[in-house]
């Protein structure tokens, strides 16, 4: 599997799972779907991985596959769309393993799929219609439009607060864009409860029902008395739809008054509560408007509201929204990039100030991607960061680079960054031994890059993994100095063996007719770093010019275009001077 690793519990191999969200994604707006969405995912990667295993399994048998499209039907997915989707997705699931099954296994599978599918579904309709012939029959003997009115109900509305349900907001959403007309607008804001699953878990669900419908009711005056709409389409999730808007401030004014409503404390079986919600809002023209995307949006917006500290809304933006899809894409993608080769280290000269020769190189990380081209690290690293991705990813960066500088003619220093999320890591430590042992580089030649904002505020256990790391003979440097704290006084306690100037002090240093203030500064760090027993680099240096003024001020090391850009590590090794 590209994925490495075999099932083993609820852990599947991150090809596999990424299948999943893709499964997901297609068929959660072809049915109602009463699970949230991280039982979902977790339901259709069981899925995912019972067919993985059937077309691995010898001998073949596709009767798992048949189970697959009866949980399919079991969970709301009963259309033919459903279905539809449901196989295209799945007929990716060969490409994703090691051993490719044949395509008349992937058939039979697919095959089996789709007979399960059908059979239960039949078997759905056949039940349903027998419970309708029974509550036809008991109403007939009792009343039977008031039963039609019940079964409606039922049909429409949430059982446990008596708000409308997903199937009449979506009703009435659709009407409402049908029937607007001229310039009329509207809005949607979407909202979910924070950290609602803390109180399920410590006070039980019966608790946490209780609270949802004391919610609701708090909802259901602020907002149905204002003359808009809201309905219940999941666990603690809400969504408000407002006709003939006036503009956002509309909706942001609702949102206020929704959340100073749902602010004030709960008393709930002896205990005060305290709730907050985060709020997504849309509001647009109605005309032309689609409602699906209207929701989606308004559910991504959601979750910006949530991203920036919860407790608040947040209005949706295009660029934002755009950006936040294609995080959300990446973190997909970089599940097997590593694996499939489609990262890259290219490696930039780090020269001697003093006598022009090369010293060293810093190792940069490009993501060559076969469909998106090649992906900015400042636009994956934060996703690789949030993700968990970049232990993984930094661990492969670091042992590469120490294989690459070992391999080199002359002993040169390699430079790695370590990102935060790395530097609370326990086992950094061990990463770099493996890394320094397999590759034969002597410790001496490693020299890690830290942001000055993360080694200032890291205590404890990461300051002691930094001083065992700095004690094998590995250098310690802080990158992006100037940017942060910038407190010398604090650095020399930390083992920290050099600094890199922030690019940003470069702009006073570009010609002769520069301001003298930041070469003042510069020259300033410089003097205090040597003092603390410090070298110190400056990056971004464009000109001779520039070299020379930062060679004058005492400048150790320089990085930037003027010495070389970065290149494959064959292109590294050699004189300068």
């Amino acid at each position: 599997m590209a994925g490495g690793g075999s099932r083993d519990g609820d852990v599947i191999e991150p090809a596999l799972s990424d299948l999943a969200r893709q499964w997901v994604a297609a068929v959660r707006q072809t049915g109602y779907l009463d699970l949230g969405a991280d039982a979902l995912q977790r339901r259709f990667a069981e899925l995912t991985g019972r067919l993985a295993e059937a077309l691995r399994r010898e001998p073949f048998d596709p009767s798992d596959a048949e189970q697959v499209g009866a949980a399919i039907v079991g969970l709301g997915l009963t259309s033919p769309e459903a279905l539809r989707r449901s196989v295209a997705i799945i007929a990716r699931l060969p490409a994703l393993l090691d051993d490719k099954p044949d395509e008349q296994r992937a058939g039979e599978l697919l095959g089996a799929l789709a007979a399960g599918f059908a059979r239960a579904g039949r078997q759905r309709v056949l039940d349903d219609q027998e419970r309708i012939r029974r509550a036809w029959s008991r109403a007939l003997a009792d009343a039977e439009h008031s039963l039609q009115r019940e079964l409606h109900h039922q049909a429409h509305h949430d059982p446990l607060t008596g708000l409308p349900n997903r199937v009449l907001l979506y009703r009435h959403l659709s009407e409402t864009v049908r029937d607007a007309h001229g310039d009329a607008r509207i809005g949607v804001c979407f909202l979910d409860l924070d950290e609602f699953k803390t109180v399920n878990d410590t006070l039980g669900h019966g608790s946490g029902d209780r609270l949802l419908v004391a919610l609701a009711d708090r909802l259901r005056v602020c907002v149905n008395g204002a003359g808009h709409f809201v309905a219940r389409v999941g666990g603690d999730e809400f969504v408000v739809v407002a006709a003939d808007t006036a503009g956002p401030d509309d909706m942001t004014e609702l949102a206020e008054a929704m959340l100073a409503e749902l602010a004030k404390p709960v008393r709930l079986d002896g205990h005060e509560l305290a709730v907050s919600a985060s709020i997504g809002i849309v509001e647009q023209p109605a005309r032309g408007a689609d409602p699906e995307e209207l929701l989606r949006s308004a559910d991504a917006t959601l979750y910006l509201a949530k991203a920036d500290g919860r407790a608040r809304y947040a209005v949706f933006d295009a660029t934002r929204n755009a950006e936040q899809r294609l995080q959300y894409g990446l973190t997909g993608r970089l599940a097997g990039a590593l694996e499939r080769g489609e990262f890259e280290l290219l490696y930039q000269p780090l020269v001697s100030l003093v006598d022009n020769r090369l010293r060293g190189a810093e190792a940069l990380l490009r993501w060559r991607h076969p469909e998106l081209g090649t992906v900015s690290p400042n636009t994956f690293i934060p996703v690789a960061e949030q993700s968990g991705m970049i232990h993984a990813l930094g661990r492969w960066v670091l042992h590469e680079s120490c294989r690459a500088a070992a391999a080199w003619d002359e002993p040169l220093l390699i430079s790695v960054n370590v990102s935060p999320r790395q530097c609370t890591d326990p086992r950094l430590l061990d990463d770099v031994e493996h890394a320094l042992a397999e590759s034969g580089l002597p410790p001496s030649r490693l020299q890690l890059e830290l942001t000055e904002t993360v080694l200032m505020q890291s205590t404890g256990r990461p300051v002691q993994t930094l001083r065992r790391i700095a004690d094998l003979g590995v250098r310690i440097v802080i990158d992006d100095f100037g940017i942060g704290y910038s407190n010398l006084a604090y650095l020399r306690h930390l083992p920290v063996h050099g600094l890199k100037l922030a690019g940003a002090f470069m702009a006073g240093i570009r010609s002769l007719a520069s301001d003298h203030v930041d070469e003042q500064i510069v020259e300033t760090v410089i003097r205090l770093a040597h003092t603390l027993q410090m070298t110190v680099t400056a990056e971004g240096i464009e000109t001779a010019d520039q070299a020379a003024r930062l060679a004058t001020l005492g400048c150790d090391l320089g990085q930037g275009w003027h010495f070389g850009r970065p290149v494959p590590p064959a292109g590294i090794p050699g004189d300068r001077a």
